[in-house]
């Protein structure tokens, strides 16, 4: 079986066609600047990246004719007819309350999705595009299976999920706490049990996404009991350019004293802030890191903070989560800086030594770039792992779980 795995955004539309008789990604890309000038695609076929191509896509079902070209013709052709492609799985960011699991896509879905848009502007529209255009594309009777973000987080007790806000703006607006990220959280807290040898309900274990947007999330007898990402992906610690959890006057004061509108301030909180706003150098650790580094660099106090002010922000969650499960069994590292930062795992689990973590020096150094293993030692009190994300492929599996099981 072959499965199209899809994350479409308001002018994105990324793509994976994965063989699942072996899960082997055969060609993954991204049509970019959709609807806008200068549209392209970019990605790789059979192992080999191709160079982006121009291309242009006034929408959705445009962009999917790309993807469907792209697959099928010329040297980036890694499929004779898109009648091999058995089934679709699209990433959806908010399943609100309505969807606690993966689901085969029907009108009432769409509907479902298009009720909560509310609660993700700027992603559920665009699912939706995507959903559509997709089946203009490859006909209905093609399925299609909705994988939510936030489904992994659905088992959270009420005194996690709630905010304290007065109960009737939980009742009537659905304000509460969903978390996101899931679809890592679950591939790795899963993968992690496995290298274990343990069964996950057995295990009290911290999965750490930690990427440009970053979440991190308490797992015990095999449920999330909280993760730190809220209504919306804002919530939480300091990302690339998220601020995280900010006292709620500090922006109502902001608001009054820069004169701006709600959306404005959004725009401030979600784009211009975290790394990138206490830095002034980029919401790239990489660039951060560089600046950090350098004494005769003007920003270097403020690149400087801005990475002890993530990572202390780290283990302050990982802290609480240790006090809400009553102990830990694992700490997981994934996501792009969780991958690949190893000063910022050292610093991390050095600084949490009253948990009895042990690093193991060499091991954290070489573990990034796709690697996965333990970085602590055989006496650690608690196991700490690096392993790779793979969203892609979970969104593949539920698909193609649940196609089978028609």
């Amino acid at each position: 079986m072959k499965v199209l795995v899809i994350n479409a955004g308001s002018s994105s539309l990324k793509y994976q066609l994965i063989d699942m008789d072996n899960e082997t990604c055969l060609a993954k890309g991204n049509c970019e600047k959709i609807g806008l000038a200068g549209s392209f695609i970019g990605g790789s076929a059979n192992g080999q990246k191709f160079p982006d191509r121009a291309v242009p896509m006034k929408n959705h079902t445009e962009a999917f004719h790309v993807v469907t070209d792209t697959l099928t013709k010329g040297e980036t052709k890694v499929i004779d007819d898109i009648e091999e492609i058995s089934a679709i799985g699209h990433r959806i960011v908010q399943g609100g309350s309505l969807f606690n699991k993966s689901i085969l896509i029907d009108e009432s879905v769409t509907d479902g999705i298009e009720s909560i848009i509310d609660l993700a502007p700027l992603h559920n529209g665009a699912h939706l595009q995507g959903i559509r255009a997709c089946q203009e594309v490859f006909g209905k009777e093609v399925p299609e299976v909705a994988v939510f973000d936030n489904a992994f987080h659905s088992t959270m007790p009420p005194e996690a999920y709630m905010f304290p806000l007065p109960y009737e703006y939980y009742e009537k607006y659905h304000v509460r706490r969903y978390g996101f990220h899931g679809t890592s959280h679950r591939f790795v807290s899963a993968r992690c049990a496995e290298l274990m040898g343990k069964d996950l309900k057995d295990i009290k274990m911290i999965t750490c996404h930690i990427g440009n947007g970053a979440s991190i999330t308490a797992i015990k007898d095999g449920k999330v009991i909280d993760t730190s990402m809220g209504l919306t992906p804002l919530d939480g610690f300091a990302m690339g350019t998220r601020c995280g959890a900010v006292d709620p006057s500090a922006i109502l004061y902001l608001e009054k004293k820069l004169n701006v509108s709600p959306d404005e301030m959004s725009d401030i909180l979600n784009k211009k802030s975290g790394v990138l706003g206490i830095s002034g150098v980029s919401s790239d650790d990489r660039e951060v890191k560089a600046v950090a580094a350098d004494p005769t660099n003007p920003l270097q106090p403020r690149a400087k903070l801005a990475r002890d002010m993530q990572w202390y922000e780290i283990r302050k969650v990982i802290g609480g989560y240790v006090a809400a499960m009553d102990g830990v069994d694992a700490i997981v590292f994934t996501g792009g800086l969780g991958e690949n930062t190893e000063d910022m795992r050292r610093d991390i689990c050095l600084k949490m030594s009253y948990l009895g973590i042990k690093l193991d020096e060499e091991v954290n150094q070489v573990t990034r770039k796709g690697k996965e293993g333990e970085i602590s030692t055989p006496d650690s009190a608690v196991r700490v792992f690096v392993i790779p994300t793979n969203e892609e492929l979970l969104i593949a599996r539920d698909t193609k779980a649940i196609v089978e099981a028609l």
